[in-house]
């Protein structure tokens, strides 16, 4: 698991799975208004973006969306009604989906999965300065 940020979020939001839920998710975490930087911004559309699409996609229950924040890190948690646990894919050049994971692990500095007898919960971490 990550460095803990604080026991209770920020913000938090229910959504439904459907496509609107995606852009919607992202305009609320990125107006919570943790960073001004483009490029952390960026990524961290991306990521919610990437998370979100696939409780959308897999899980297809309703999903909450939170958000801690400190002074140099921010930690989003996506929690979904599946039990399923996301699985990074092999792809190919001209298939339409399976890269989400990969783009995750890529764009996060951390990120992981808590399953429960519930459901689950990805989160992922990015921090304002990067790791030494």
């Amino acid at each position: 698991m990550g460095a803990q940020i604080g026991n209770n979020p920020i913000a938090e939001r229910s959504f439904p799975p459907e496509a609107d839920s995606a852009p919607a998710a992202r305009r609320f975490v990125l107006g919570v208004g943790w960073s001004n930087e483009s490029d952390i911004n960026s990524r961290l559309a991306t990521l919610v973006s990437e998370i979100v699409t696939n409780a959308i996609l897999h899980a297809r229950t309703p999903f909450r969306v939170a958000v801690f924040a400190a002074d140099a890190t921010i930690r989003v948690t996506v929690r979904d009604e599946s039990i399923a646990v996301p699985v990074k894919k092999a792809f190919g050049a001209t298939q339409p989906t399976g890269r989400g994971l990969h783009i995750v692990e890529a764009t996060a500095d951390r990120w992981g999965v808590a399953p429960s007898d519930d459901g689950k919960e990805i989160w992922f971490e990015l921090d304002k300065v990067a790791s030494a």
